[in-house]
């Protein structure tokens, strides 16, 4: 008897890459231009990987917005990469990663509201210890929302360009 095979996973290693390579340098908006006071990842590190005061404002006015850009950009093509999905797919991921970042943006506007409904246990779980925090302290901007659009848009675009290559099983 023949043992069947396991179904075999198809990822999108390029997507993935470009993802994983955008997010890591748009980390780099946090280390070198924003107080590291005011940045949770880099914030409660023992090791001081902030660069702010020390390099010059390398990103200028739109380090403002570019984190809102690559959240979404980054997180589009890794979750389309890793789930090795199709034009359908893509527009659901696309869509999907576009409301939840430009509800994360709108909770900032309304953060009394979104304060609200963040549950008391979130406070003992590494990341979600300071959502509170982040609705609370941050700044909605629209041009946040505007690059989280672009950035969503974008990314339709390079997961259209980058689909054909398919080439790893996981």
């Amino acid at each position: 008897m023949e043992i069947p095979k396991a179904p075999r996973i198809i990822a999108n290693r390029l997507q993935i890459l470009i993802g994983l390579t955008t997010l890591i340098l748009g980390s780099l908006v946090y280390v070198v231009d924003r107080p590291p006071d005011n940045t949770y990842f880099v914030y409660f590190r023992s090791l001081n990987i902030s660069l702010y005061k020390i390099l010059p404002n390398i990103f200028g006015v739109i380090g403002n917005s570019l984190p809102a850009f690559i959240h979404v950009f980054a997180f589009i093509l890794i979750t389309a990469g890793l789930l090795g999905c199709r034009k359908r797919g893509f527009i659901i991921i696309c869509l999907s990663w576009l409301l939840v970042d430009c509800a994360l943006e709108l909770g900032q506007k309304f953060s009394m509201w979104f304060s609200k409904i963040i549950p008391d246990w979130f406070i003992g779980v590494p990341f979600l210890e300071n959502s509170k925090n982040y609705f609370h302290f941050g700044t909605f901007d629209f041009l946040d929302l505007a690059a989280t659009t672009i950035g969503a848009v974008i990314a339709y675009f390079v997961l259209i360009v980058t689909m054909e290559r398919r080439q790893i099983g996981l």
